[in-house]
């Protein structure tokens, strides 16, 4: 299988473990998404060969809180490397994402960087990622980021659903993110494939949110919670006419709470995921995946993190 198609972790039981097909390359990025229990005192994601870990991230819930960074090479702990405070309060949710490259790992928390660990182990020789301690996850996902950004096609048809408002592109990167703005719009880099994973964070108000995934000529997948009707409604706009309402009456997502949307496309059409768990199947009606290219949100929603 190749790298882009490693297929997600949903809500995996710790402690976890699993190879990481083909190891590891400069390029690329895994994301580890969940909540961390009330209760906690640590936990802990560590990438591997064997019994050696190459890093080992570990936040604590003494002293204030902090994380700690190591490796364990021929069985030996290396010297700790400690950053405070934690991210990663106690019962809230959490992204975490470790970008490999040549010399180091850059490692993000809820889409800010936050520390760099060098590489005390050849990246190579790392082919396992493990996850254990009062933790419960709801994604794992692995991607291999591209760097060319490209010019963002197209646009939004009027009429209704949406309620047009000028744009601003927002160019993002996974692990360079910043401050999004509403409306938000930012490039798929090489457009979807299965087994893609997109995740949005933030606190939606009342007057709710739309998310399009779109390419040039249309929108292949519209997703809206509407409080005003208490229904989440899925759609695709092709050849210039809106397609028939898929309306699902389960509310997953409460006005003023933090909330993580994760779409995950697969061959047959997309799985949505709301604070880990799957709220959501849509089919395929545009099928040529790769042309799906732009991420667009909008609405009464303030972002905290991205990840097209």
């Amino acid at each position: 299988m190749a790298l882009h198609e490693q297929l997600p972790f949903f809500n995996p039981t710790v402690p976890f473990c699993s190879p990481i097909p083909g190891g590891l390359l400069e390029g690329m990025s895994i994301t580890v998404c969940g909540r961390v229990l009330p209760d906690a005192d640590r936990f802990r994601v560590d990438l591997q060969n064997a019994a050696d870990v190459a890093l080992h991230f570990n936040p604590r819930y003494n002293s204030g809180g902090y994380i700690v960074h190591n490796s364990r090479l021929n069985g030996v702990w290396g010297k700790e490397e400690n950053k405070a405070p934690t991210p990663f309060p106690r019962g809230h949710l959490f992204t975490l994402q470790i970008l490999v490259t040549l010399s180091s790992y850059k490692i993000s928390a809820n889409g800010k960087p936050f520390s760099e660990f060098k590489h005390r182990m050849p990246l190579t020789h790392v082919d396992k990622i493990c996850m254990a301690g009062m933790v419960r996850p709801s994604l794992i996902a692995f991607q291999y980021l591209e760097v060319v950004l490209k010019k963002v096609p197209g646009t939004v048809p009027s009429g209704k659903p949406p309620k047009s408002e000028p744009y601003r592109a927002v160019p993002c990167r996974t692990m360079q993110w910043k401050s999004a703005i509403i409306p938000y719009k930012s490039i798929i880099d090489g457009g979807l494939r299965s087994g893609k994973v997109i995740i949005i964070e933030g606190v939606i108000n009342p007057d709710g949110m739309e998310i399009f995934l779109r390419h040039k000529t249309g929108i292949a997948f519209y997703y809206s919670p509407r409080f005003d009707e208490n229904v989440v409604v899925c759609n695709s706009y092709e050849d210039g006419t809106w397609g028939d309402e898929e309306i699902y009456e389960l509310m997953p997502i409460k006005i003023g709470q933090p909330l993580q949307v994760t779409i995950f496309c697969s061959h047959q059409g997309y799985e949505v995921f709301v604070n880990g768990e799957q709220t959501h199947t849509y089919s395929h009606r545009y099928t040529n995946l790769e042309e799906i290219d732009v991420l667009d949100i909008r609405g009464d929603v303030q972002l905290s993190f991205v990840q097209p």
